[in-house]
């Protein structure tokens, strides 16, 4: 289900954004379209993700990256960075201690993420990224304060990168780290690898994670200290939130762990979406923030 809502939008968005790209600025069609390429070889090549996944992580990453553009255009001030951060944290974290989440059986497929697991990971960030949604936030009443900062508007979507790396990192941690964690809900002491289960390395290491990914991408977006804390805080939510749905809805089997990923950087995303609508109407600094627009 995440899957087929996901690929078609970021599959449609890629074609129609690289036609648009490639008429009114060719570069930034060539860059997007070409670094997108590549991270989904070498995802697959370094067995990161499934011939699948590395399919809708780059359609998925080329998305996010032409919602980003800014002039003057340099790729790595745009989406690229913090999707490059999460994969770099993913890539690392999966394959700590690999030896015991094996013998646990918690390891990842060597083969790599699914395209429902990319999709489930980052989809959220690229449709609360695309033209549509930042039309949407900027001229709506419900952000009268935040809207006269488009820049924040990308905070969103990067709090949703945050909770997807801080959600691997937190995981892959704990088992390795963490001994023996306890039920978010009970706070009884579970088995490794059980949903819902977190610890102390494995939480730290998820605020870590949702720390980086905030930080490395307000660096490249030209935000400032307002857009890295709700980020991270957007992100460190829907870390929790993601233990509970695991310890309550796809304990019982109501939820498999692909929507309980989506439904958590959704969450994370809701949770700036509310930050936003509270804050007091503060321009921003720094790079040009007007962003072209793209096709509608």
């Amino acid at each position: 289900m995440v899957l087929l809502l996901v690929l078609p939008f970021a599959g449609a968005d890629m074609v129609l954004e690289t036609h648009w790209w490639a008429v009114q600025a060719a570069p930034v069609a060539i860059w997007t379209v070409g670094a997108s390429l590549v991270l989904g070889l070498v995802t697959w090549k370094l067995r990161a993700a499934a011939p699948w996944g590395a399919v809708a992580g780059t359609a998925i990453t080329a998305s996010l990256m032409f919602a980003t553009v800014t002039f003057p255009y340099e790729p790595f001030h745009t989406a690229l960075t913090p999707v490059l951060a999460v994969a770099l944290l993913a890539f690392a974290t999966t394959r700590l201690g690999r030896e015991r989440k094996e013998r646990l059986g918690t390891a990842e497929k060597r083969r790599g993420r699914s395209a429902s697991q990319v999709a489930a990971n980052l989809g959220v960030a690229a449709i609360v990224s695309c033209a549509f949604f930042q039309s949407w936030f900027i001229d709506s009443k419900w952000f009268t304060g935040a809207a006269l900062s488009p820049i924040l508007a990308f905070a969103v979507g990067l709090a949703a990168l945050a909770e997807a790396a801080a959600d691997t990192a937190s995981s892959e941690v704990g088992q390795v780290l963490g001994g023996r964690p306890r039920m978010i809900t009970t706070l009884r002491p579970v088995d490794p690898g059980r949903d819902g289960a977190i610890s102390v390395a494995g939480t730290l290491a998820g605020v870590v994670a949702a720390a980086i990914v905030s930080a490395v991408g307000t660096l490249a977006l030209g935000g400032d200290r307002t857009m890295f804390a709700i980020s991270c805080a957007g992100g460190v939510f829907g870390l929790l939130f993601d233990s509970l749905l695991g310890a309550t809805l796809e304990e019982r089997g109501w939820l498999n762990n692909d929507a309980v990923n989506f439904l958590s950087t959704m969450s994370a995303a809701g949770f700036v979406l509310a930050v936003l609508a509270l804050l007091p109407h503060s321009p921003a600094a720094g790079i040009d923030l007007t962003f072209p627009a793209g096709p509608h």
